[in-house]
């Protein structure tokens, strides 16, 4: 290939040869090969073409074969990960990844985080599934990670609903979602987590006793929270479980309202479409049980009944009792009527609360629960009332039937459950 230059002696002159060509072939056993003619023989190139077809065949056999050692470890390490699971999860990741905010978390990083789920990390059971518990380290933060129970549809709902409505809330009294994960039929949510746990450990325990100043900044916090959610974003967000057991309190018991699963976005002039019954009997306006309709008004109903137990320090619905005692907002409007409301007072206060605060307390109680939608306040009046910005109002000395025919009241249980009610956040208990 190419030309080489050598030179010799011939006598006293000087010869110039040239190469014109150069071969080396070798049959790897040390004998001389003859030296091939410079154009192969048809059966030379025909076995040459024959040689590169197996060659390539050999190794694209062992490519594909490799893929599919993949491809058949991922099945078995997924053996479980249905198309309905891949399905779901892309419709999921269409719809969240389009907000900002929180963030997606694979399964192993929160079972890591929560020791593998372990009964000890627990904090809480609702309808849905459990609360734990969980330490991320890349922040360095703890957390509280609700795992949604499987084959659960509604849950299903409730956490899609909830990953698209609260992650685009941002208020000081919201509990703040961090993120979120939905792997191998797995749901799961995470929040920020909340120290001092829920209002209702504090206020139907033993155990623990929050103070009257503390009391009345909660009520406050949560009315903040909903005249965001009503009147200060873009679109109304009708809450539909506004209780004591969804109301979180941060390491300076500051009120956070928390579980979404089942708040609605609606139009702030059309006001709620929905229809579906949904939340927690005892805290549901009337209207709620008789036609399923929800709306601000309802969820100004479901603060009504929050302030009382903040005030009284018992629940809704009180087993043991007098007859005329089993309901608390009709026991303590029938005090309002005497004159004597301030008697309802949380006895385990030993009269230790500023008796301004704690009239007010209850009136707007009463008022936010009046059987009658129409005359129910606004969130705002509510909240000018307990800053003490304007008058209290003046209420019948009776408490009104319902405007709608009520379903009857087992005053002999404790609560009463429905198909759609949501999971129960609970932290710190």
């Amino acid at each position: 290939m190419g030309s080489a230059w050598r030179t010799s002696l011939t006598g006293g002159s000087t010869a110039k040869h040239s190469i014109h060509t150069w071969n080396f072939t070798s049959n790897l056993v040390g004998s001389p090969s003859p030296n091939p003619s410079p154009n192969p023989a048809p059966n030379q190139r025909k076995n040459n073409m024959l040689g590169l077809a197996v060659g390539l065949g050999v190794g694209g056999s062992l490519l594909f074969g490799g893929f599919a050692l993949i491809l058949l470890g991922l099945c078995k390490r997924n053996k479980s990960y249905t198309e309905e699971d891949l399905a779901f999860d892309r419709c999921m990741d269409d719809e969240f990844q389009r907000e900002t905010g929180p963030k997606r978390f694979s399964f192993k990083e929160l079972a890591h985080a929560t020791n593998n789920f372990n009964d000890e990390e627990k904090l809480g059971q609702g309808g849905f599934g459990g609360v734990y518990r969980g330490f991320l380290r890349g922040s360095n933060s703890f957390v509280a990670v609700k795992r949604v129970s499987k084959g659960s549809k509604q849950g299903i709902k409730e956490y899609a609903s909830e990953v698209k409505i609260i992650s685009l809330l941002r208020h000081r009294n919201l509990v703040q979602l961090i993120g979120w994960c939905h792997e191998r039929g797995e749901l799961l949510l995470i929040y920020e987590f909340m120290p001092n746990g829920s209002l209702d450990s504090h206020l139907f325990t033993e155990e623990s006793l929050l103070i009257w100043e503390t009391r009345y900044k909660v009520a406050q916090g949560l009315a903040s929270a909903l005249l965001y959610l009503h009147e200060e974003w873009e679109q109304c967000v009708v809450h539909r479980d506004i209780k004591s057991s969804n109301i979180m309190l941060d390491s300076n018991f500051n009120a956070k309202l928390g579980d979404f699963g089942l708040a609605r976005l609606v139009d702030h002039v059309k006001g709620s479409q929905t229809t579906v019954l949904a939340g927690t009997m005892g805290y549901m306006a009337p209207e709620c049980v008789t036609t399923g309709n929800a709306s601000k008004e309802s969820d100004v109903y479901s603060f009504g009944i929050v302030a009382l137990e903040i005030a009284c320090g018992r629940k809704p619905i009180k087993t043991i009792a007098p007859q005329d005692q089993v309901v608390l907002v009709e026991w303590v409007w029938q005090l309002y009527g005497i004159g004597k409301v301030i008697e309802a007072a949380d006895p385990r206060l030993d009269g230790d609360f500023d008796e301004q605060q704690m009239e007010r307390l209850m009136i707007v109680g009463l008022w936010c629960a009046h059987p009658d939608r129409n005359l129910r306040p606004s969130i705002r009046e509510t909240i000018h009332v307990l800053n003490f910005e304007t008058t209290l109002p003046i209420l019948p000395l009776t408490m009104p039937g319902p405007t709608h025919p009520a379903l009857p009241v087992n005053r002999h249980a404790m609560s009463l459950s429905i198909p759609n009610v949501s999971t129960n956040y609970v932290e710190g208990r």
